[in-house]
């Protein structure tokens, strides 16, 4: 019953310990409309789990401006960034859709640019990458863009995201946080494990001897 009660309390442990809280932390609809420019980004507040932003995107006509959005954010010291997933309800007109990631909290890469260069990562998502992490792909290097090994760790980053068709299309992001494991983290639990160790061969040895 004590080993059981352990192993519970071992498994709870890890389970709230990696776990934060989800949900949509930003949303055009309610929270007005991204940055425009990227060396204005708009600064959203990110913490451990998920977080999601959600907006809109490209032009509501062939004549009007298309609508770029741009932020940024920070990974906290102790947290990760360890993915971001196109969640379910992001459109795009054509067939394909961008979102780019430089270090900072400001993008000075400008949207006329041909090339890459100047951001850690890009993407061009699409209805395909629904639900998969697209963190992996934007880390390539490509066009001119540094590249990057996932996770991301502590810093400011800067996001654009655009689309050029007509009209606009909404777009949900997923962008999750988590904990860095620290040196000796789970050392207690290799002693707990290993004390139980010790306690049941004691308990077997005890067993087999003769009782007077």
């Amino acid at each position: 019953m004590r080993i059981r009660k352990m192993s519970l309390l071992l498994t709870a442990a890890c389970v709230f310990g990696v776990s934060g809280r989800a949900g949509i932390i930003y949303n055009e609809s309610s929270s007005g409309d991204l940055a425009n420019a990227g060396g204005t980004p708009t600064l959203i507040g990110f913490s451990s789990g998920s977080n999601q932003v959600i907006g809109s995107t490209g032009r509501s006509s062939s004549t009007a401006a298309i609508d770029r959005d741009y932020f940024t954010f920070t990974v906290p010291v102790g947290l990760d960034l360890v993915s971001i997933t196109p969640l379910p309800g992001t459109q795009v007109n054509g067939p394909i859709s961008f979102i780019g990631l430089q270090a900072g909290n400001s993008f000075t890469v400008p949207p006329t640019q041909t090339d890459a260069t100047g951001l850690l990562g890009w993407w061009h998502y699409s209805t395909a990458d629904i639900g998969q992490d697209i963190l992996s792909k934007m880390a390539i290097p490509s066009m001119g863009s540094s590249g990057f090994t996932p996770p991301l760790g502590p810093g400011s980053y800067s996001v654009w995201i655009q689309d050029f068709s007509v009209p606009t299309v909404n777009y949900g992001f997923d962008f999750e946080l988590q904990a860095i494991p620290e040196p000796g983290t789970f050392l207690p639990v290799a002693f707990v494990a290993a004390g139980t160790t010790v306690w049941l061969r004691l308990r077997r040895s005890a067993r087999s001897l003769p009782h007077s």
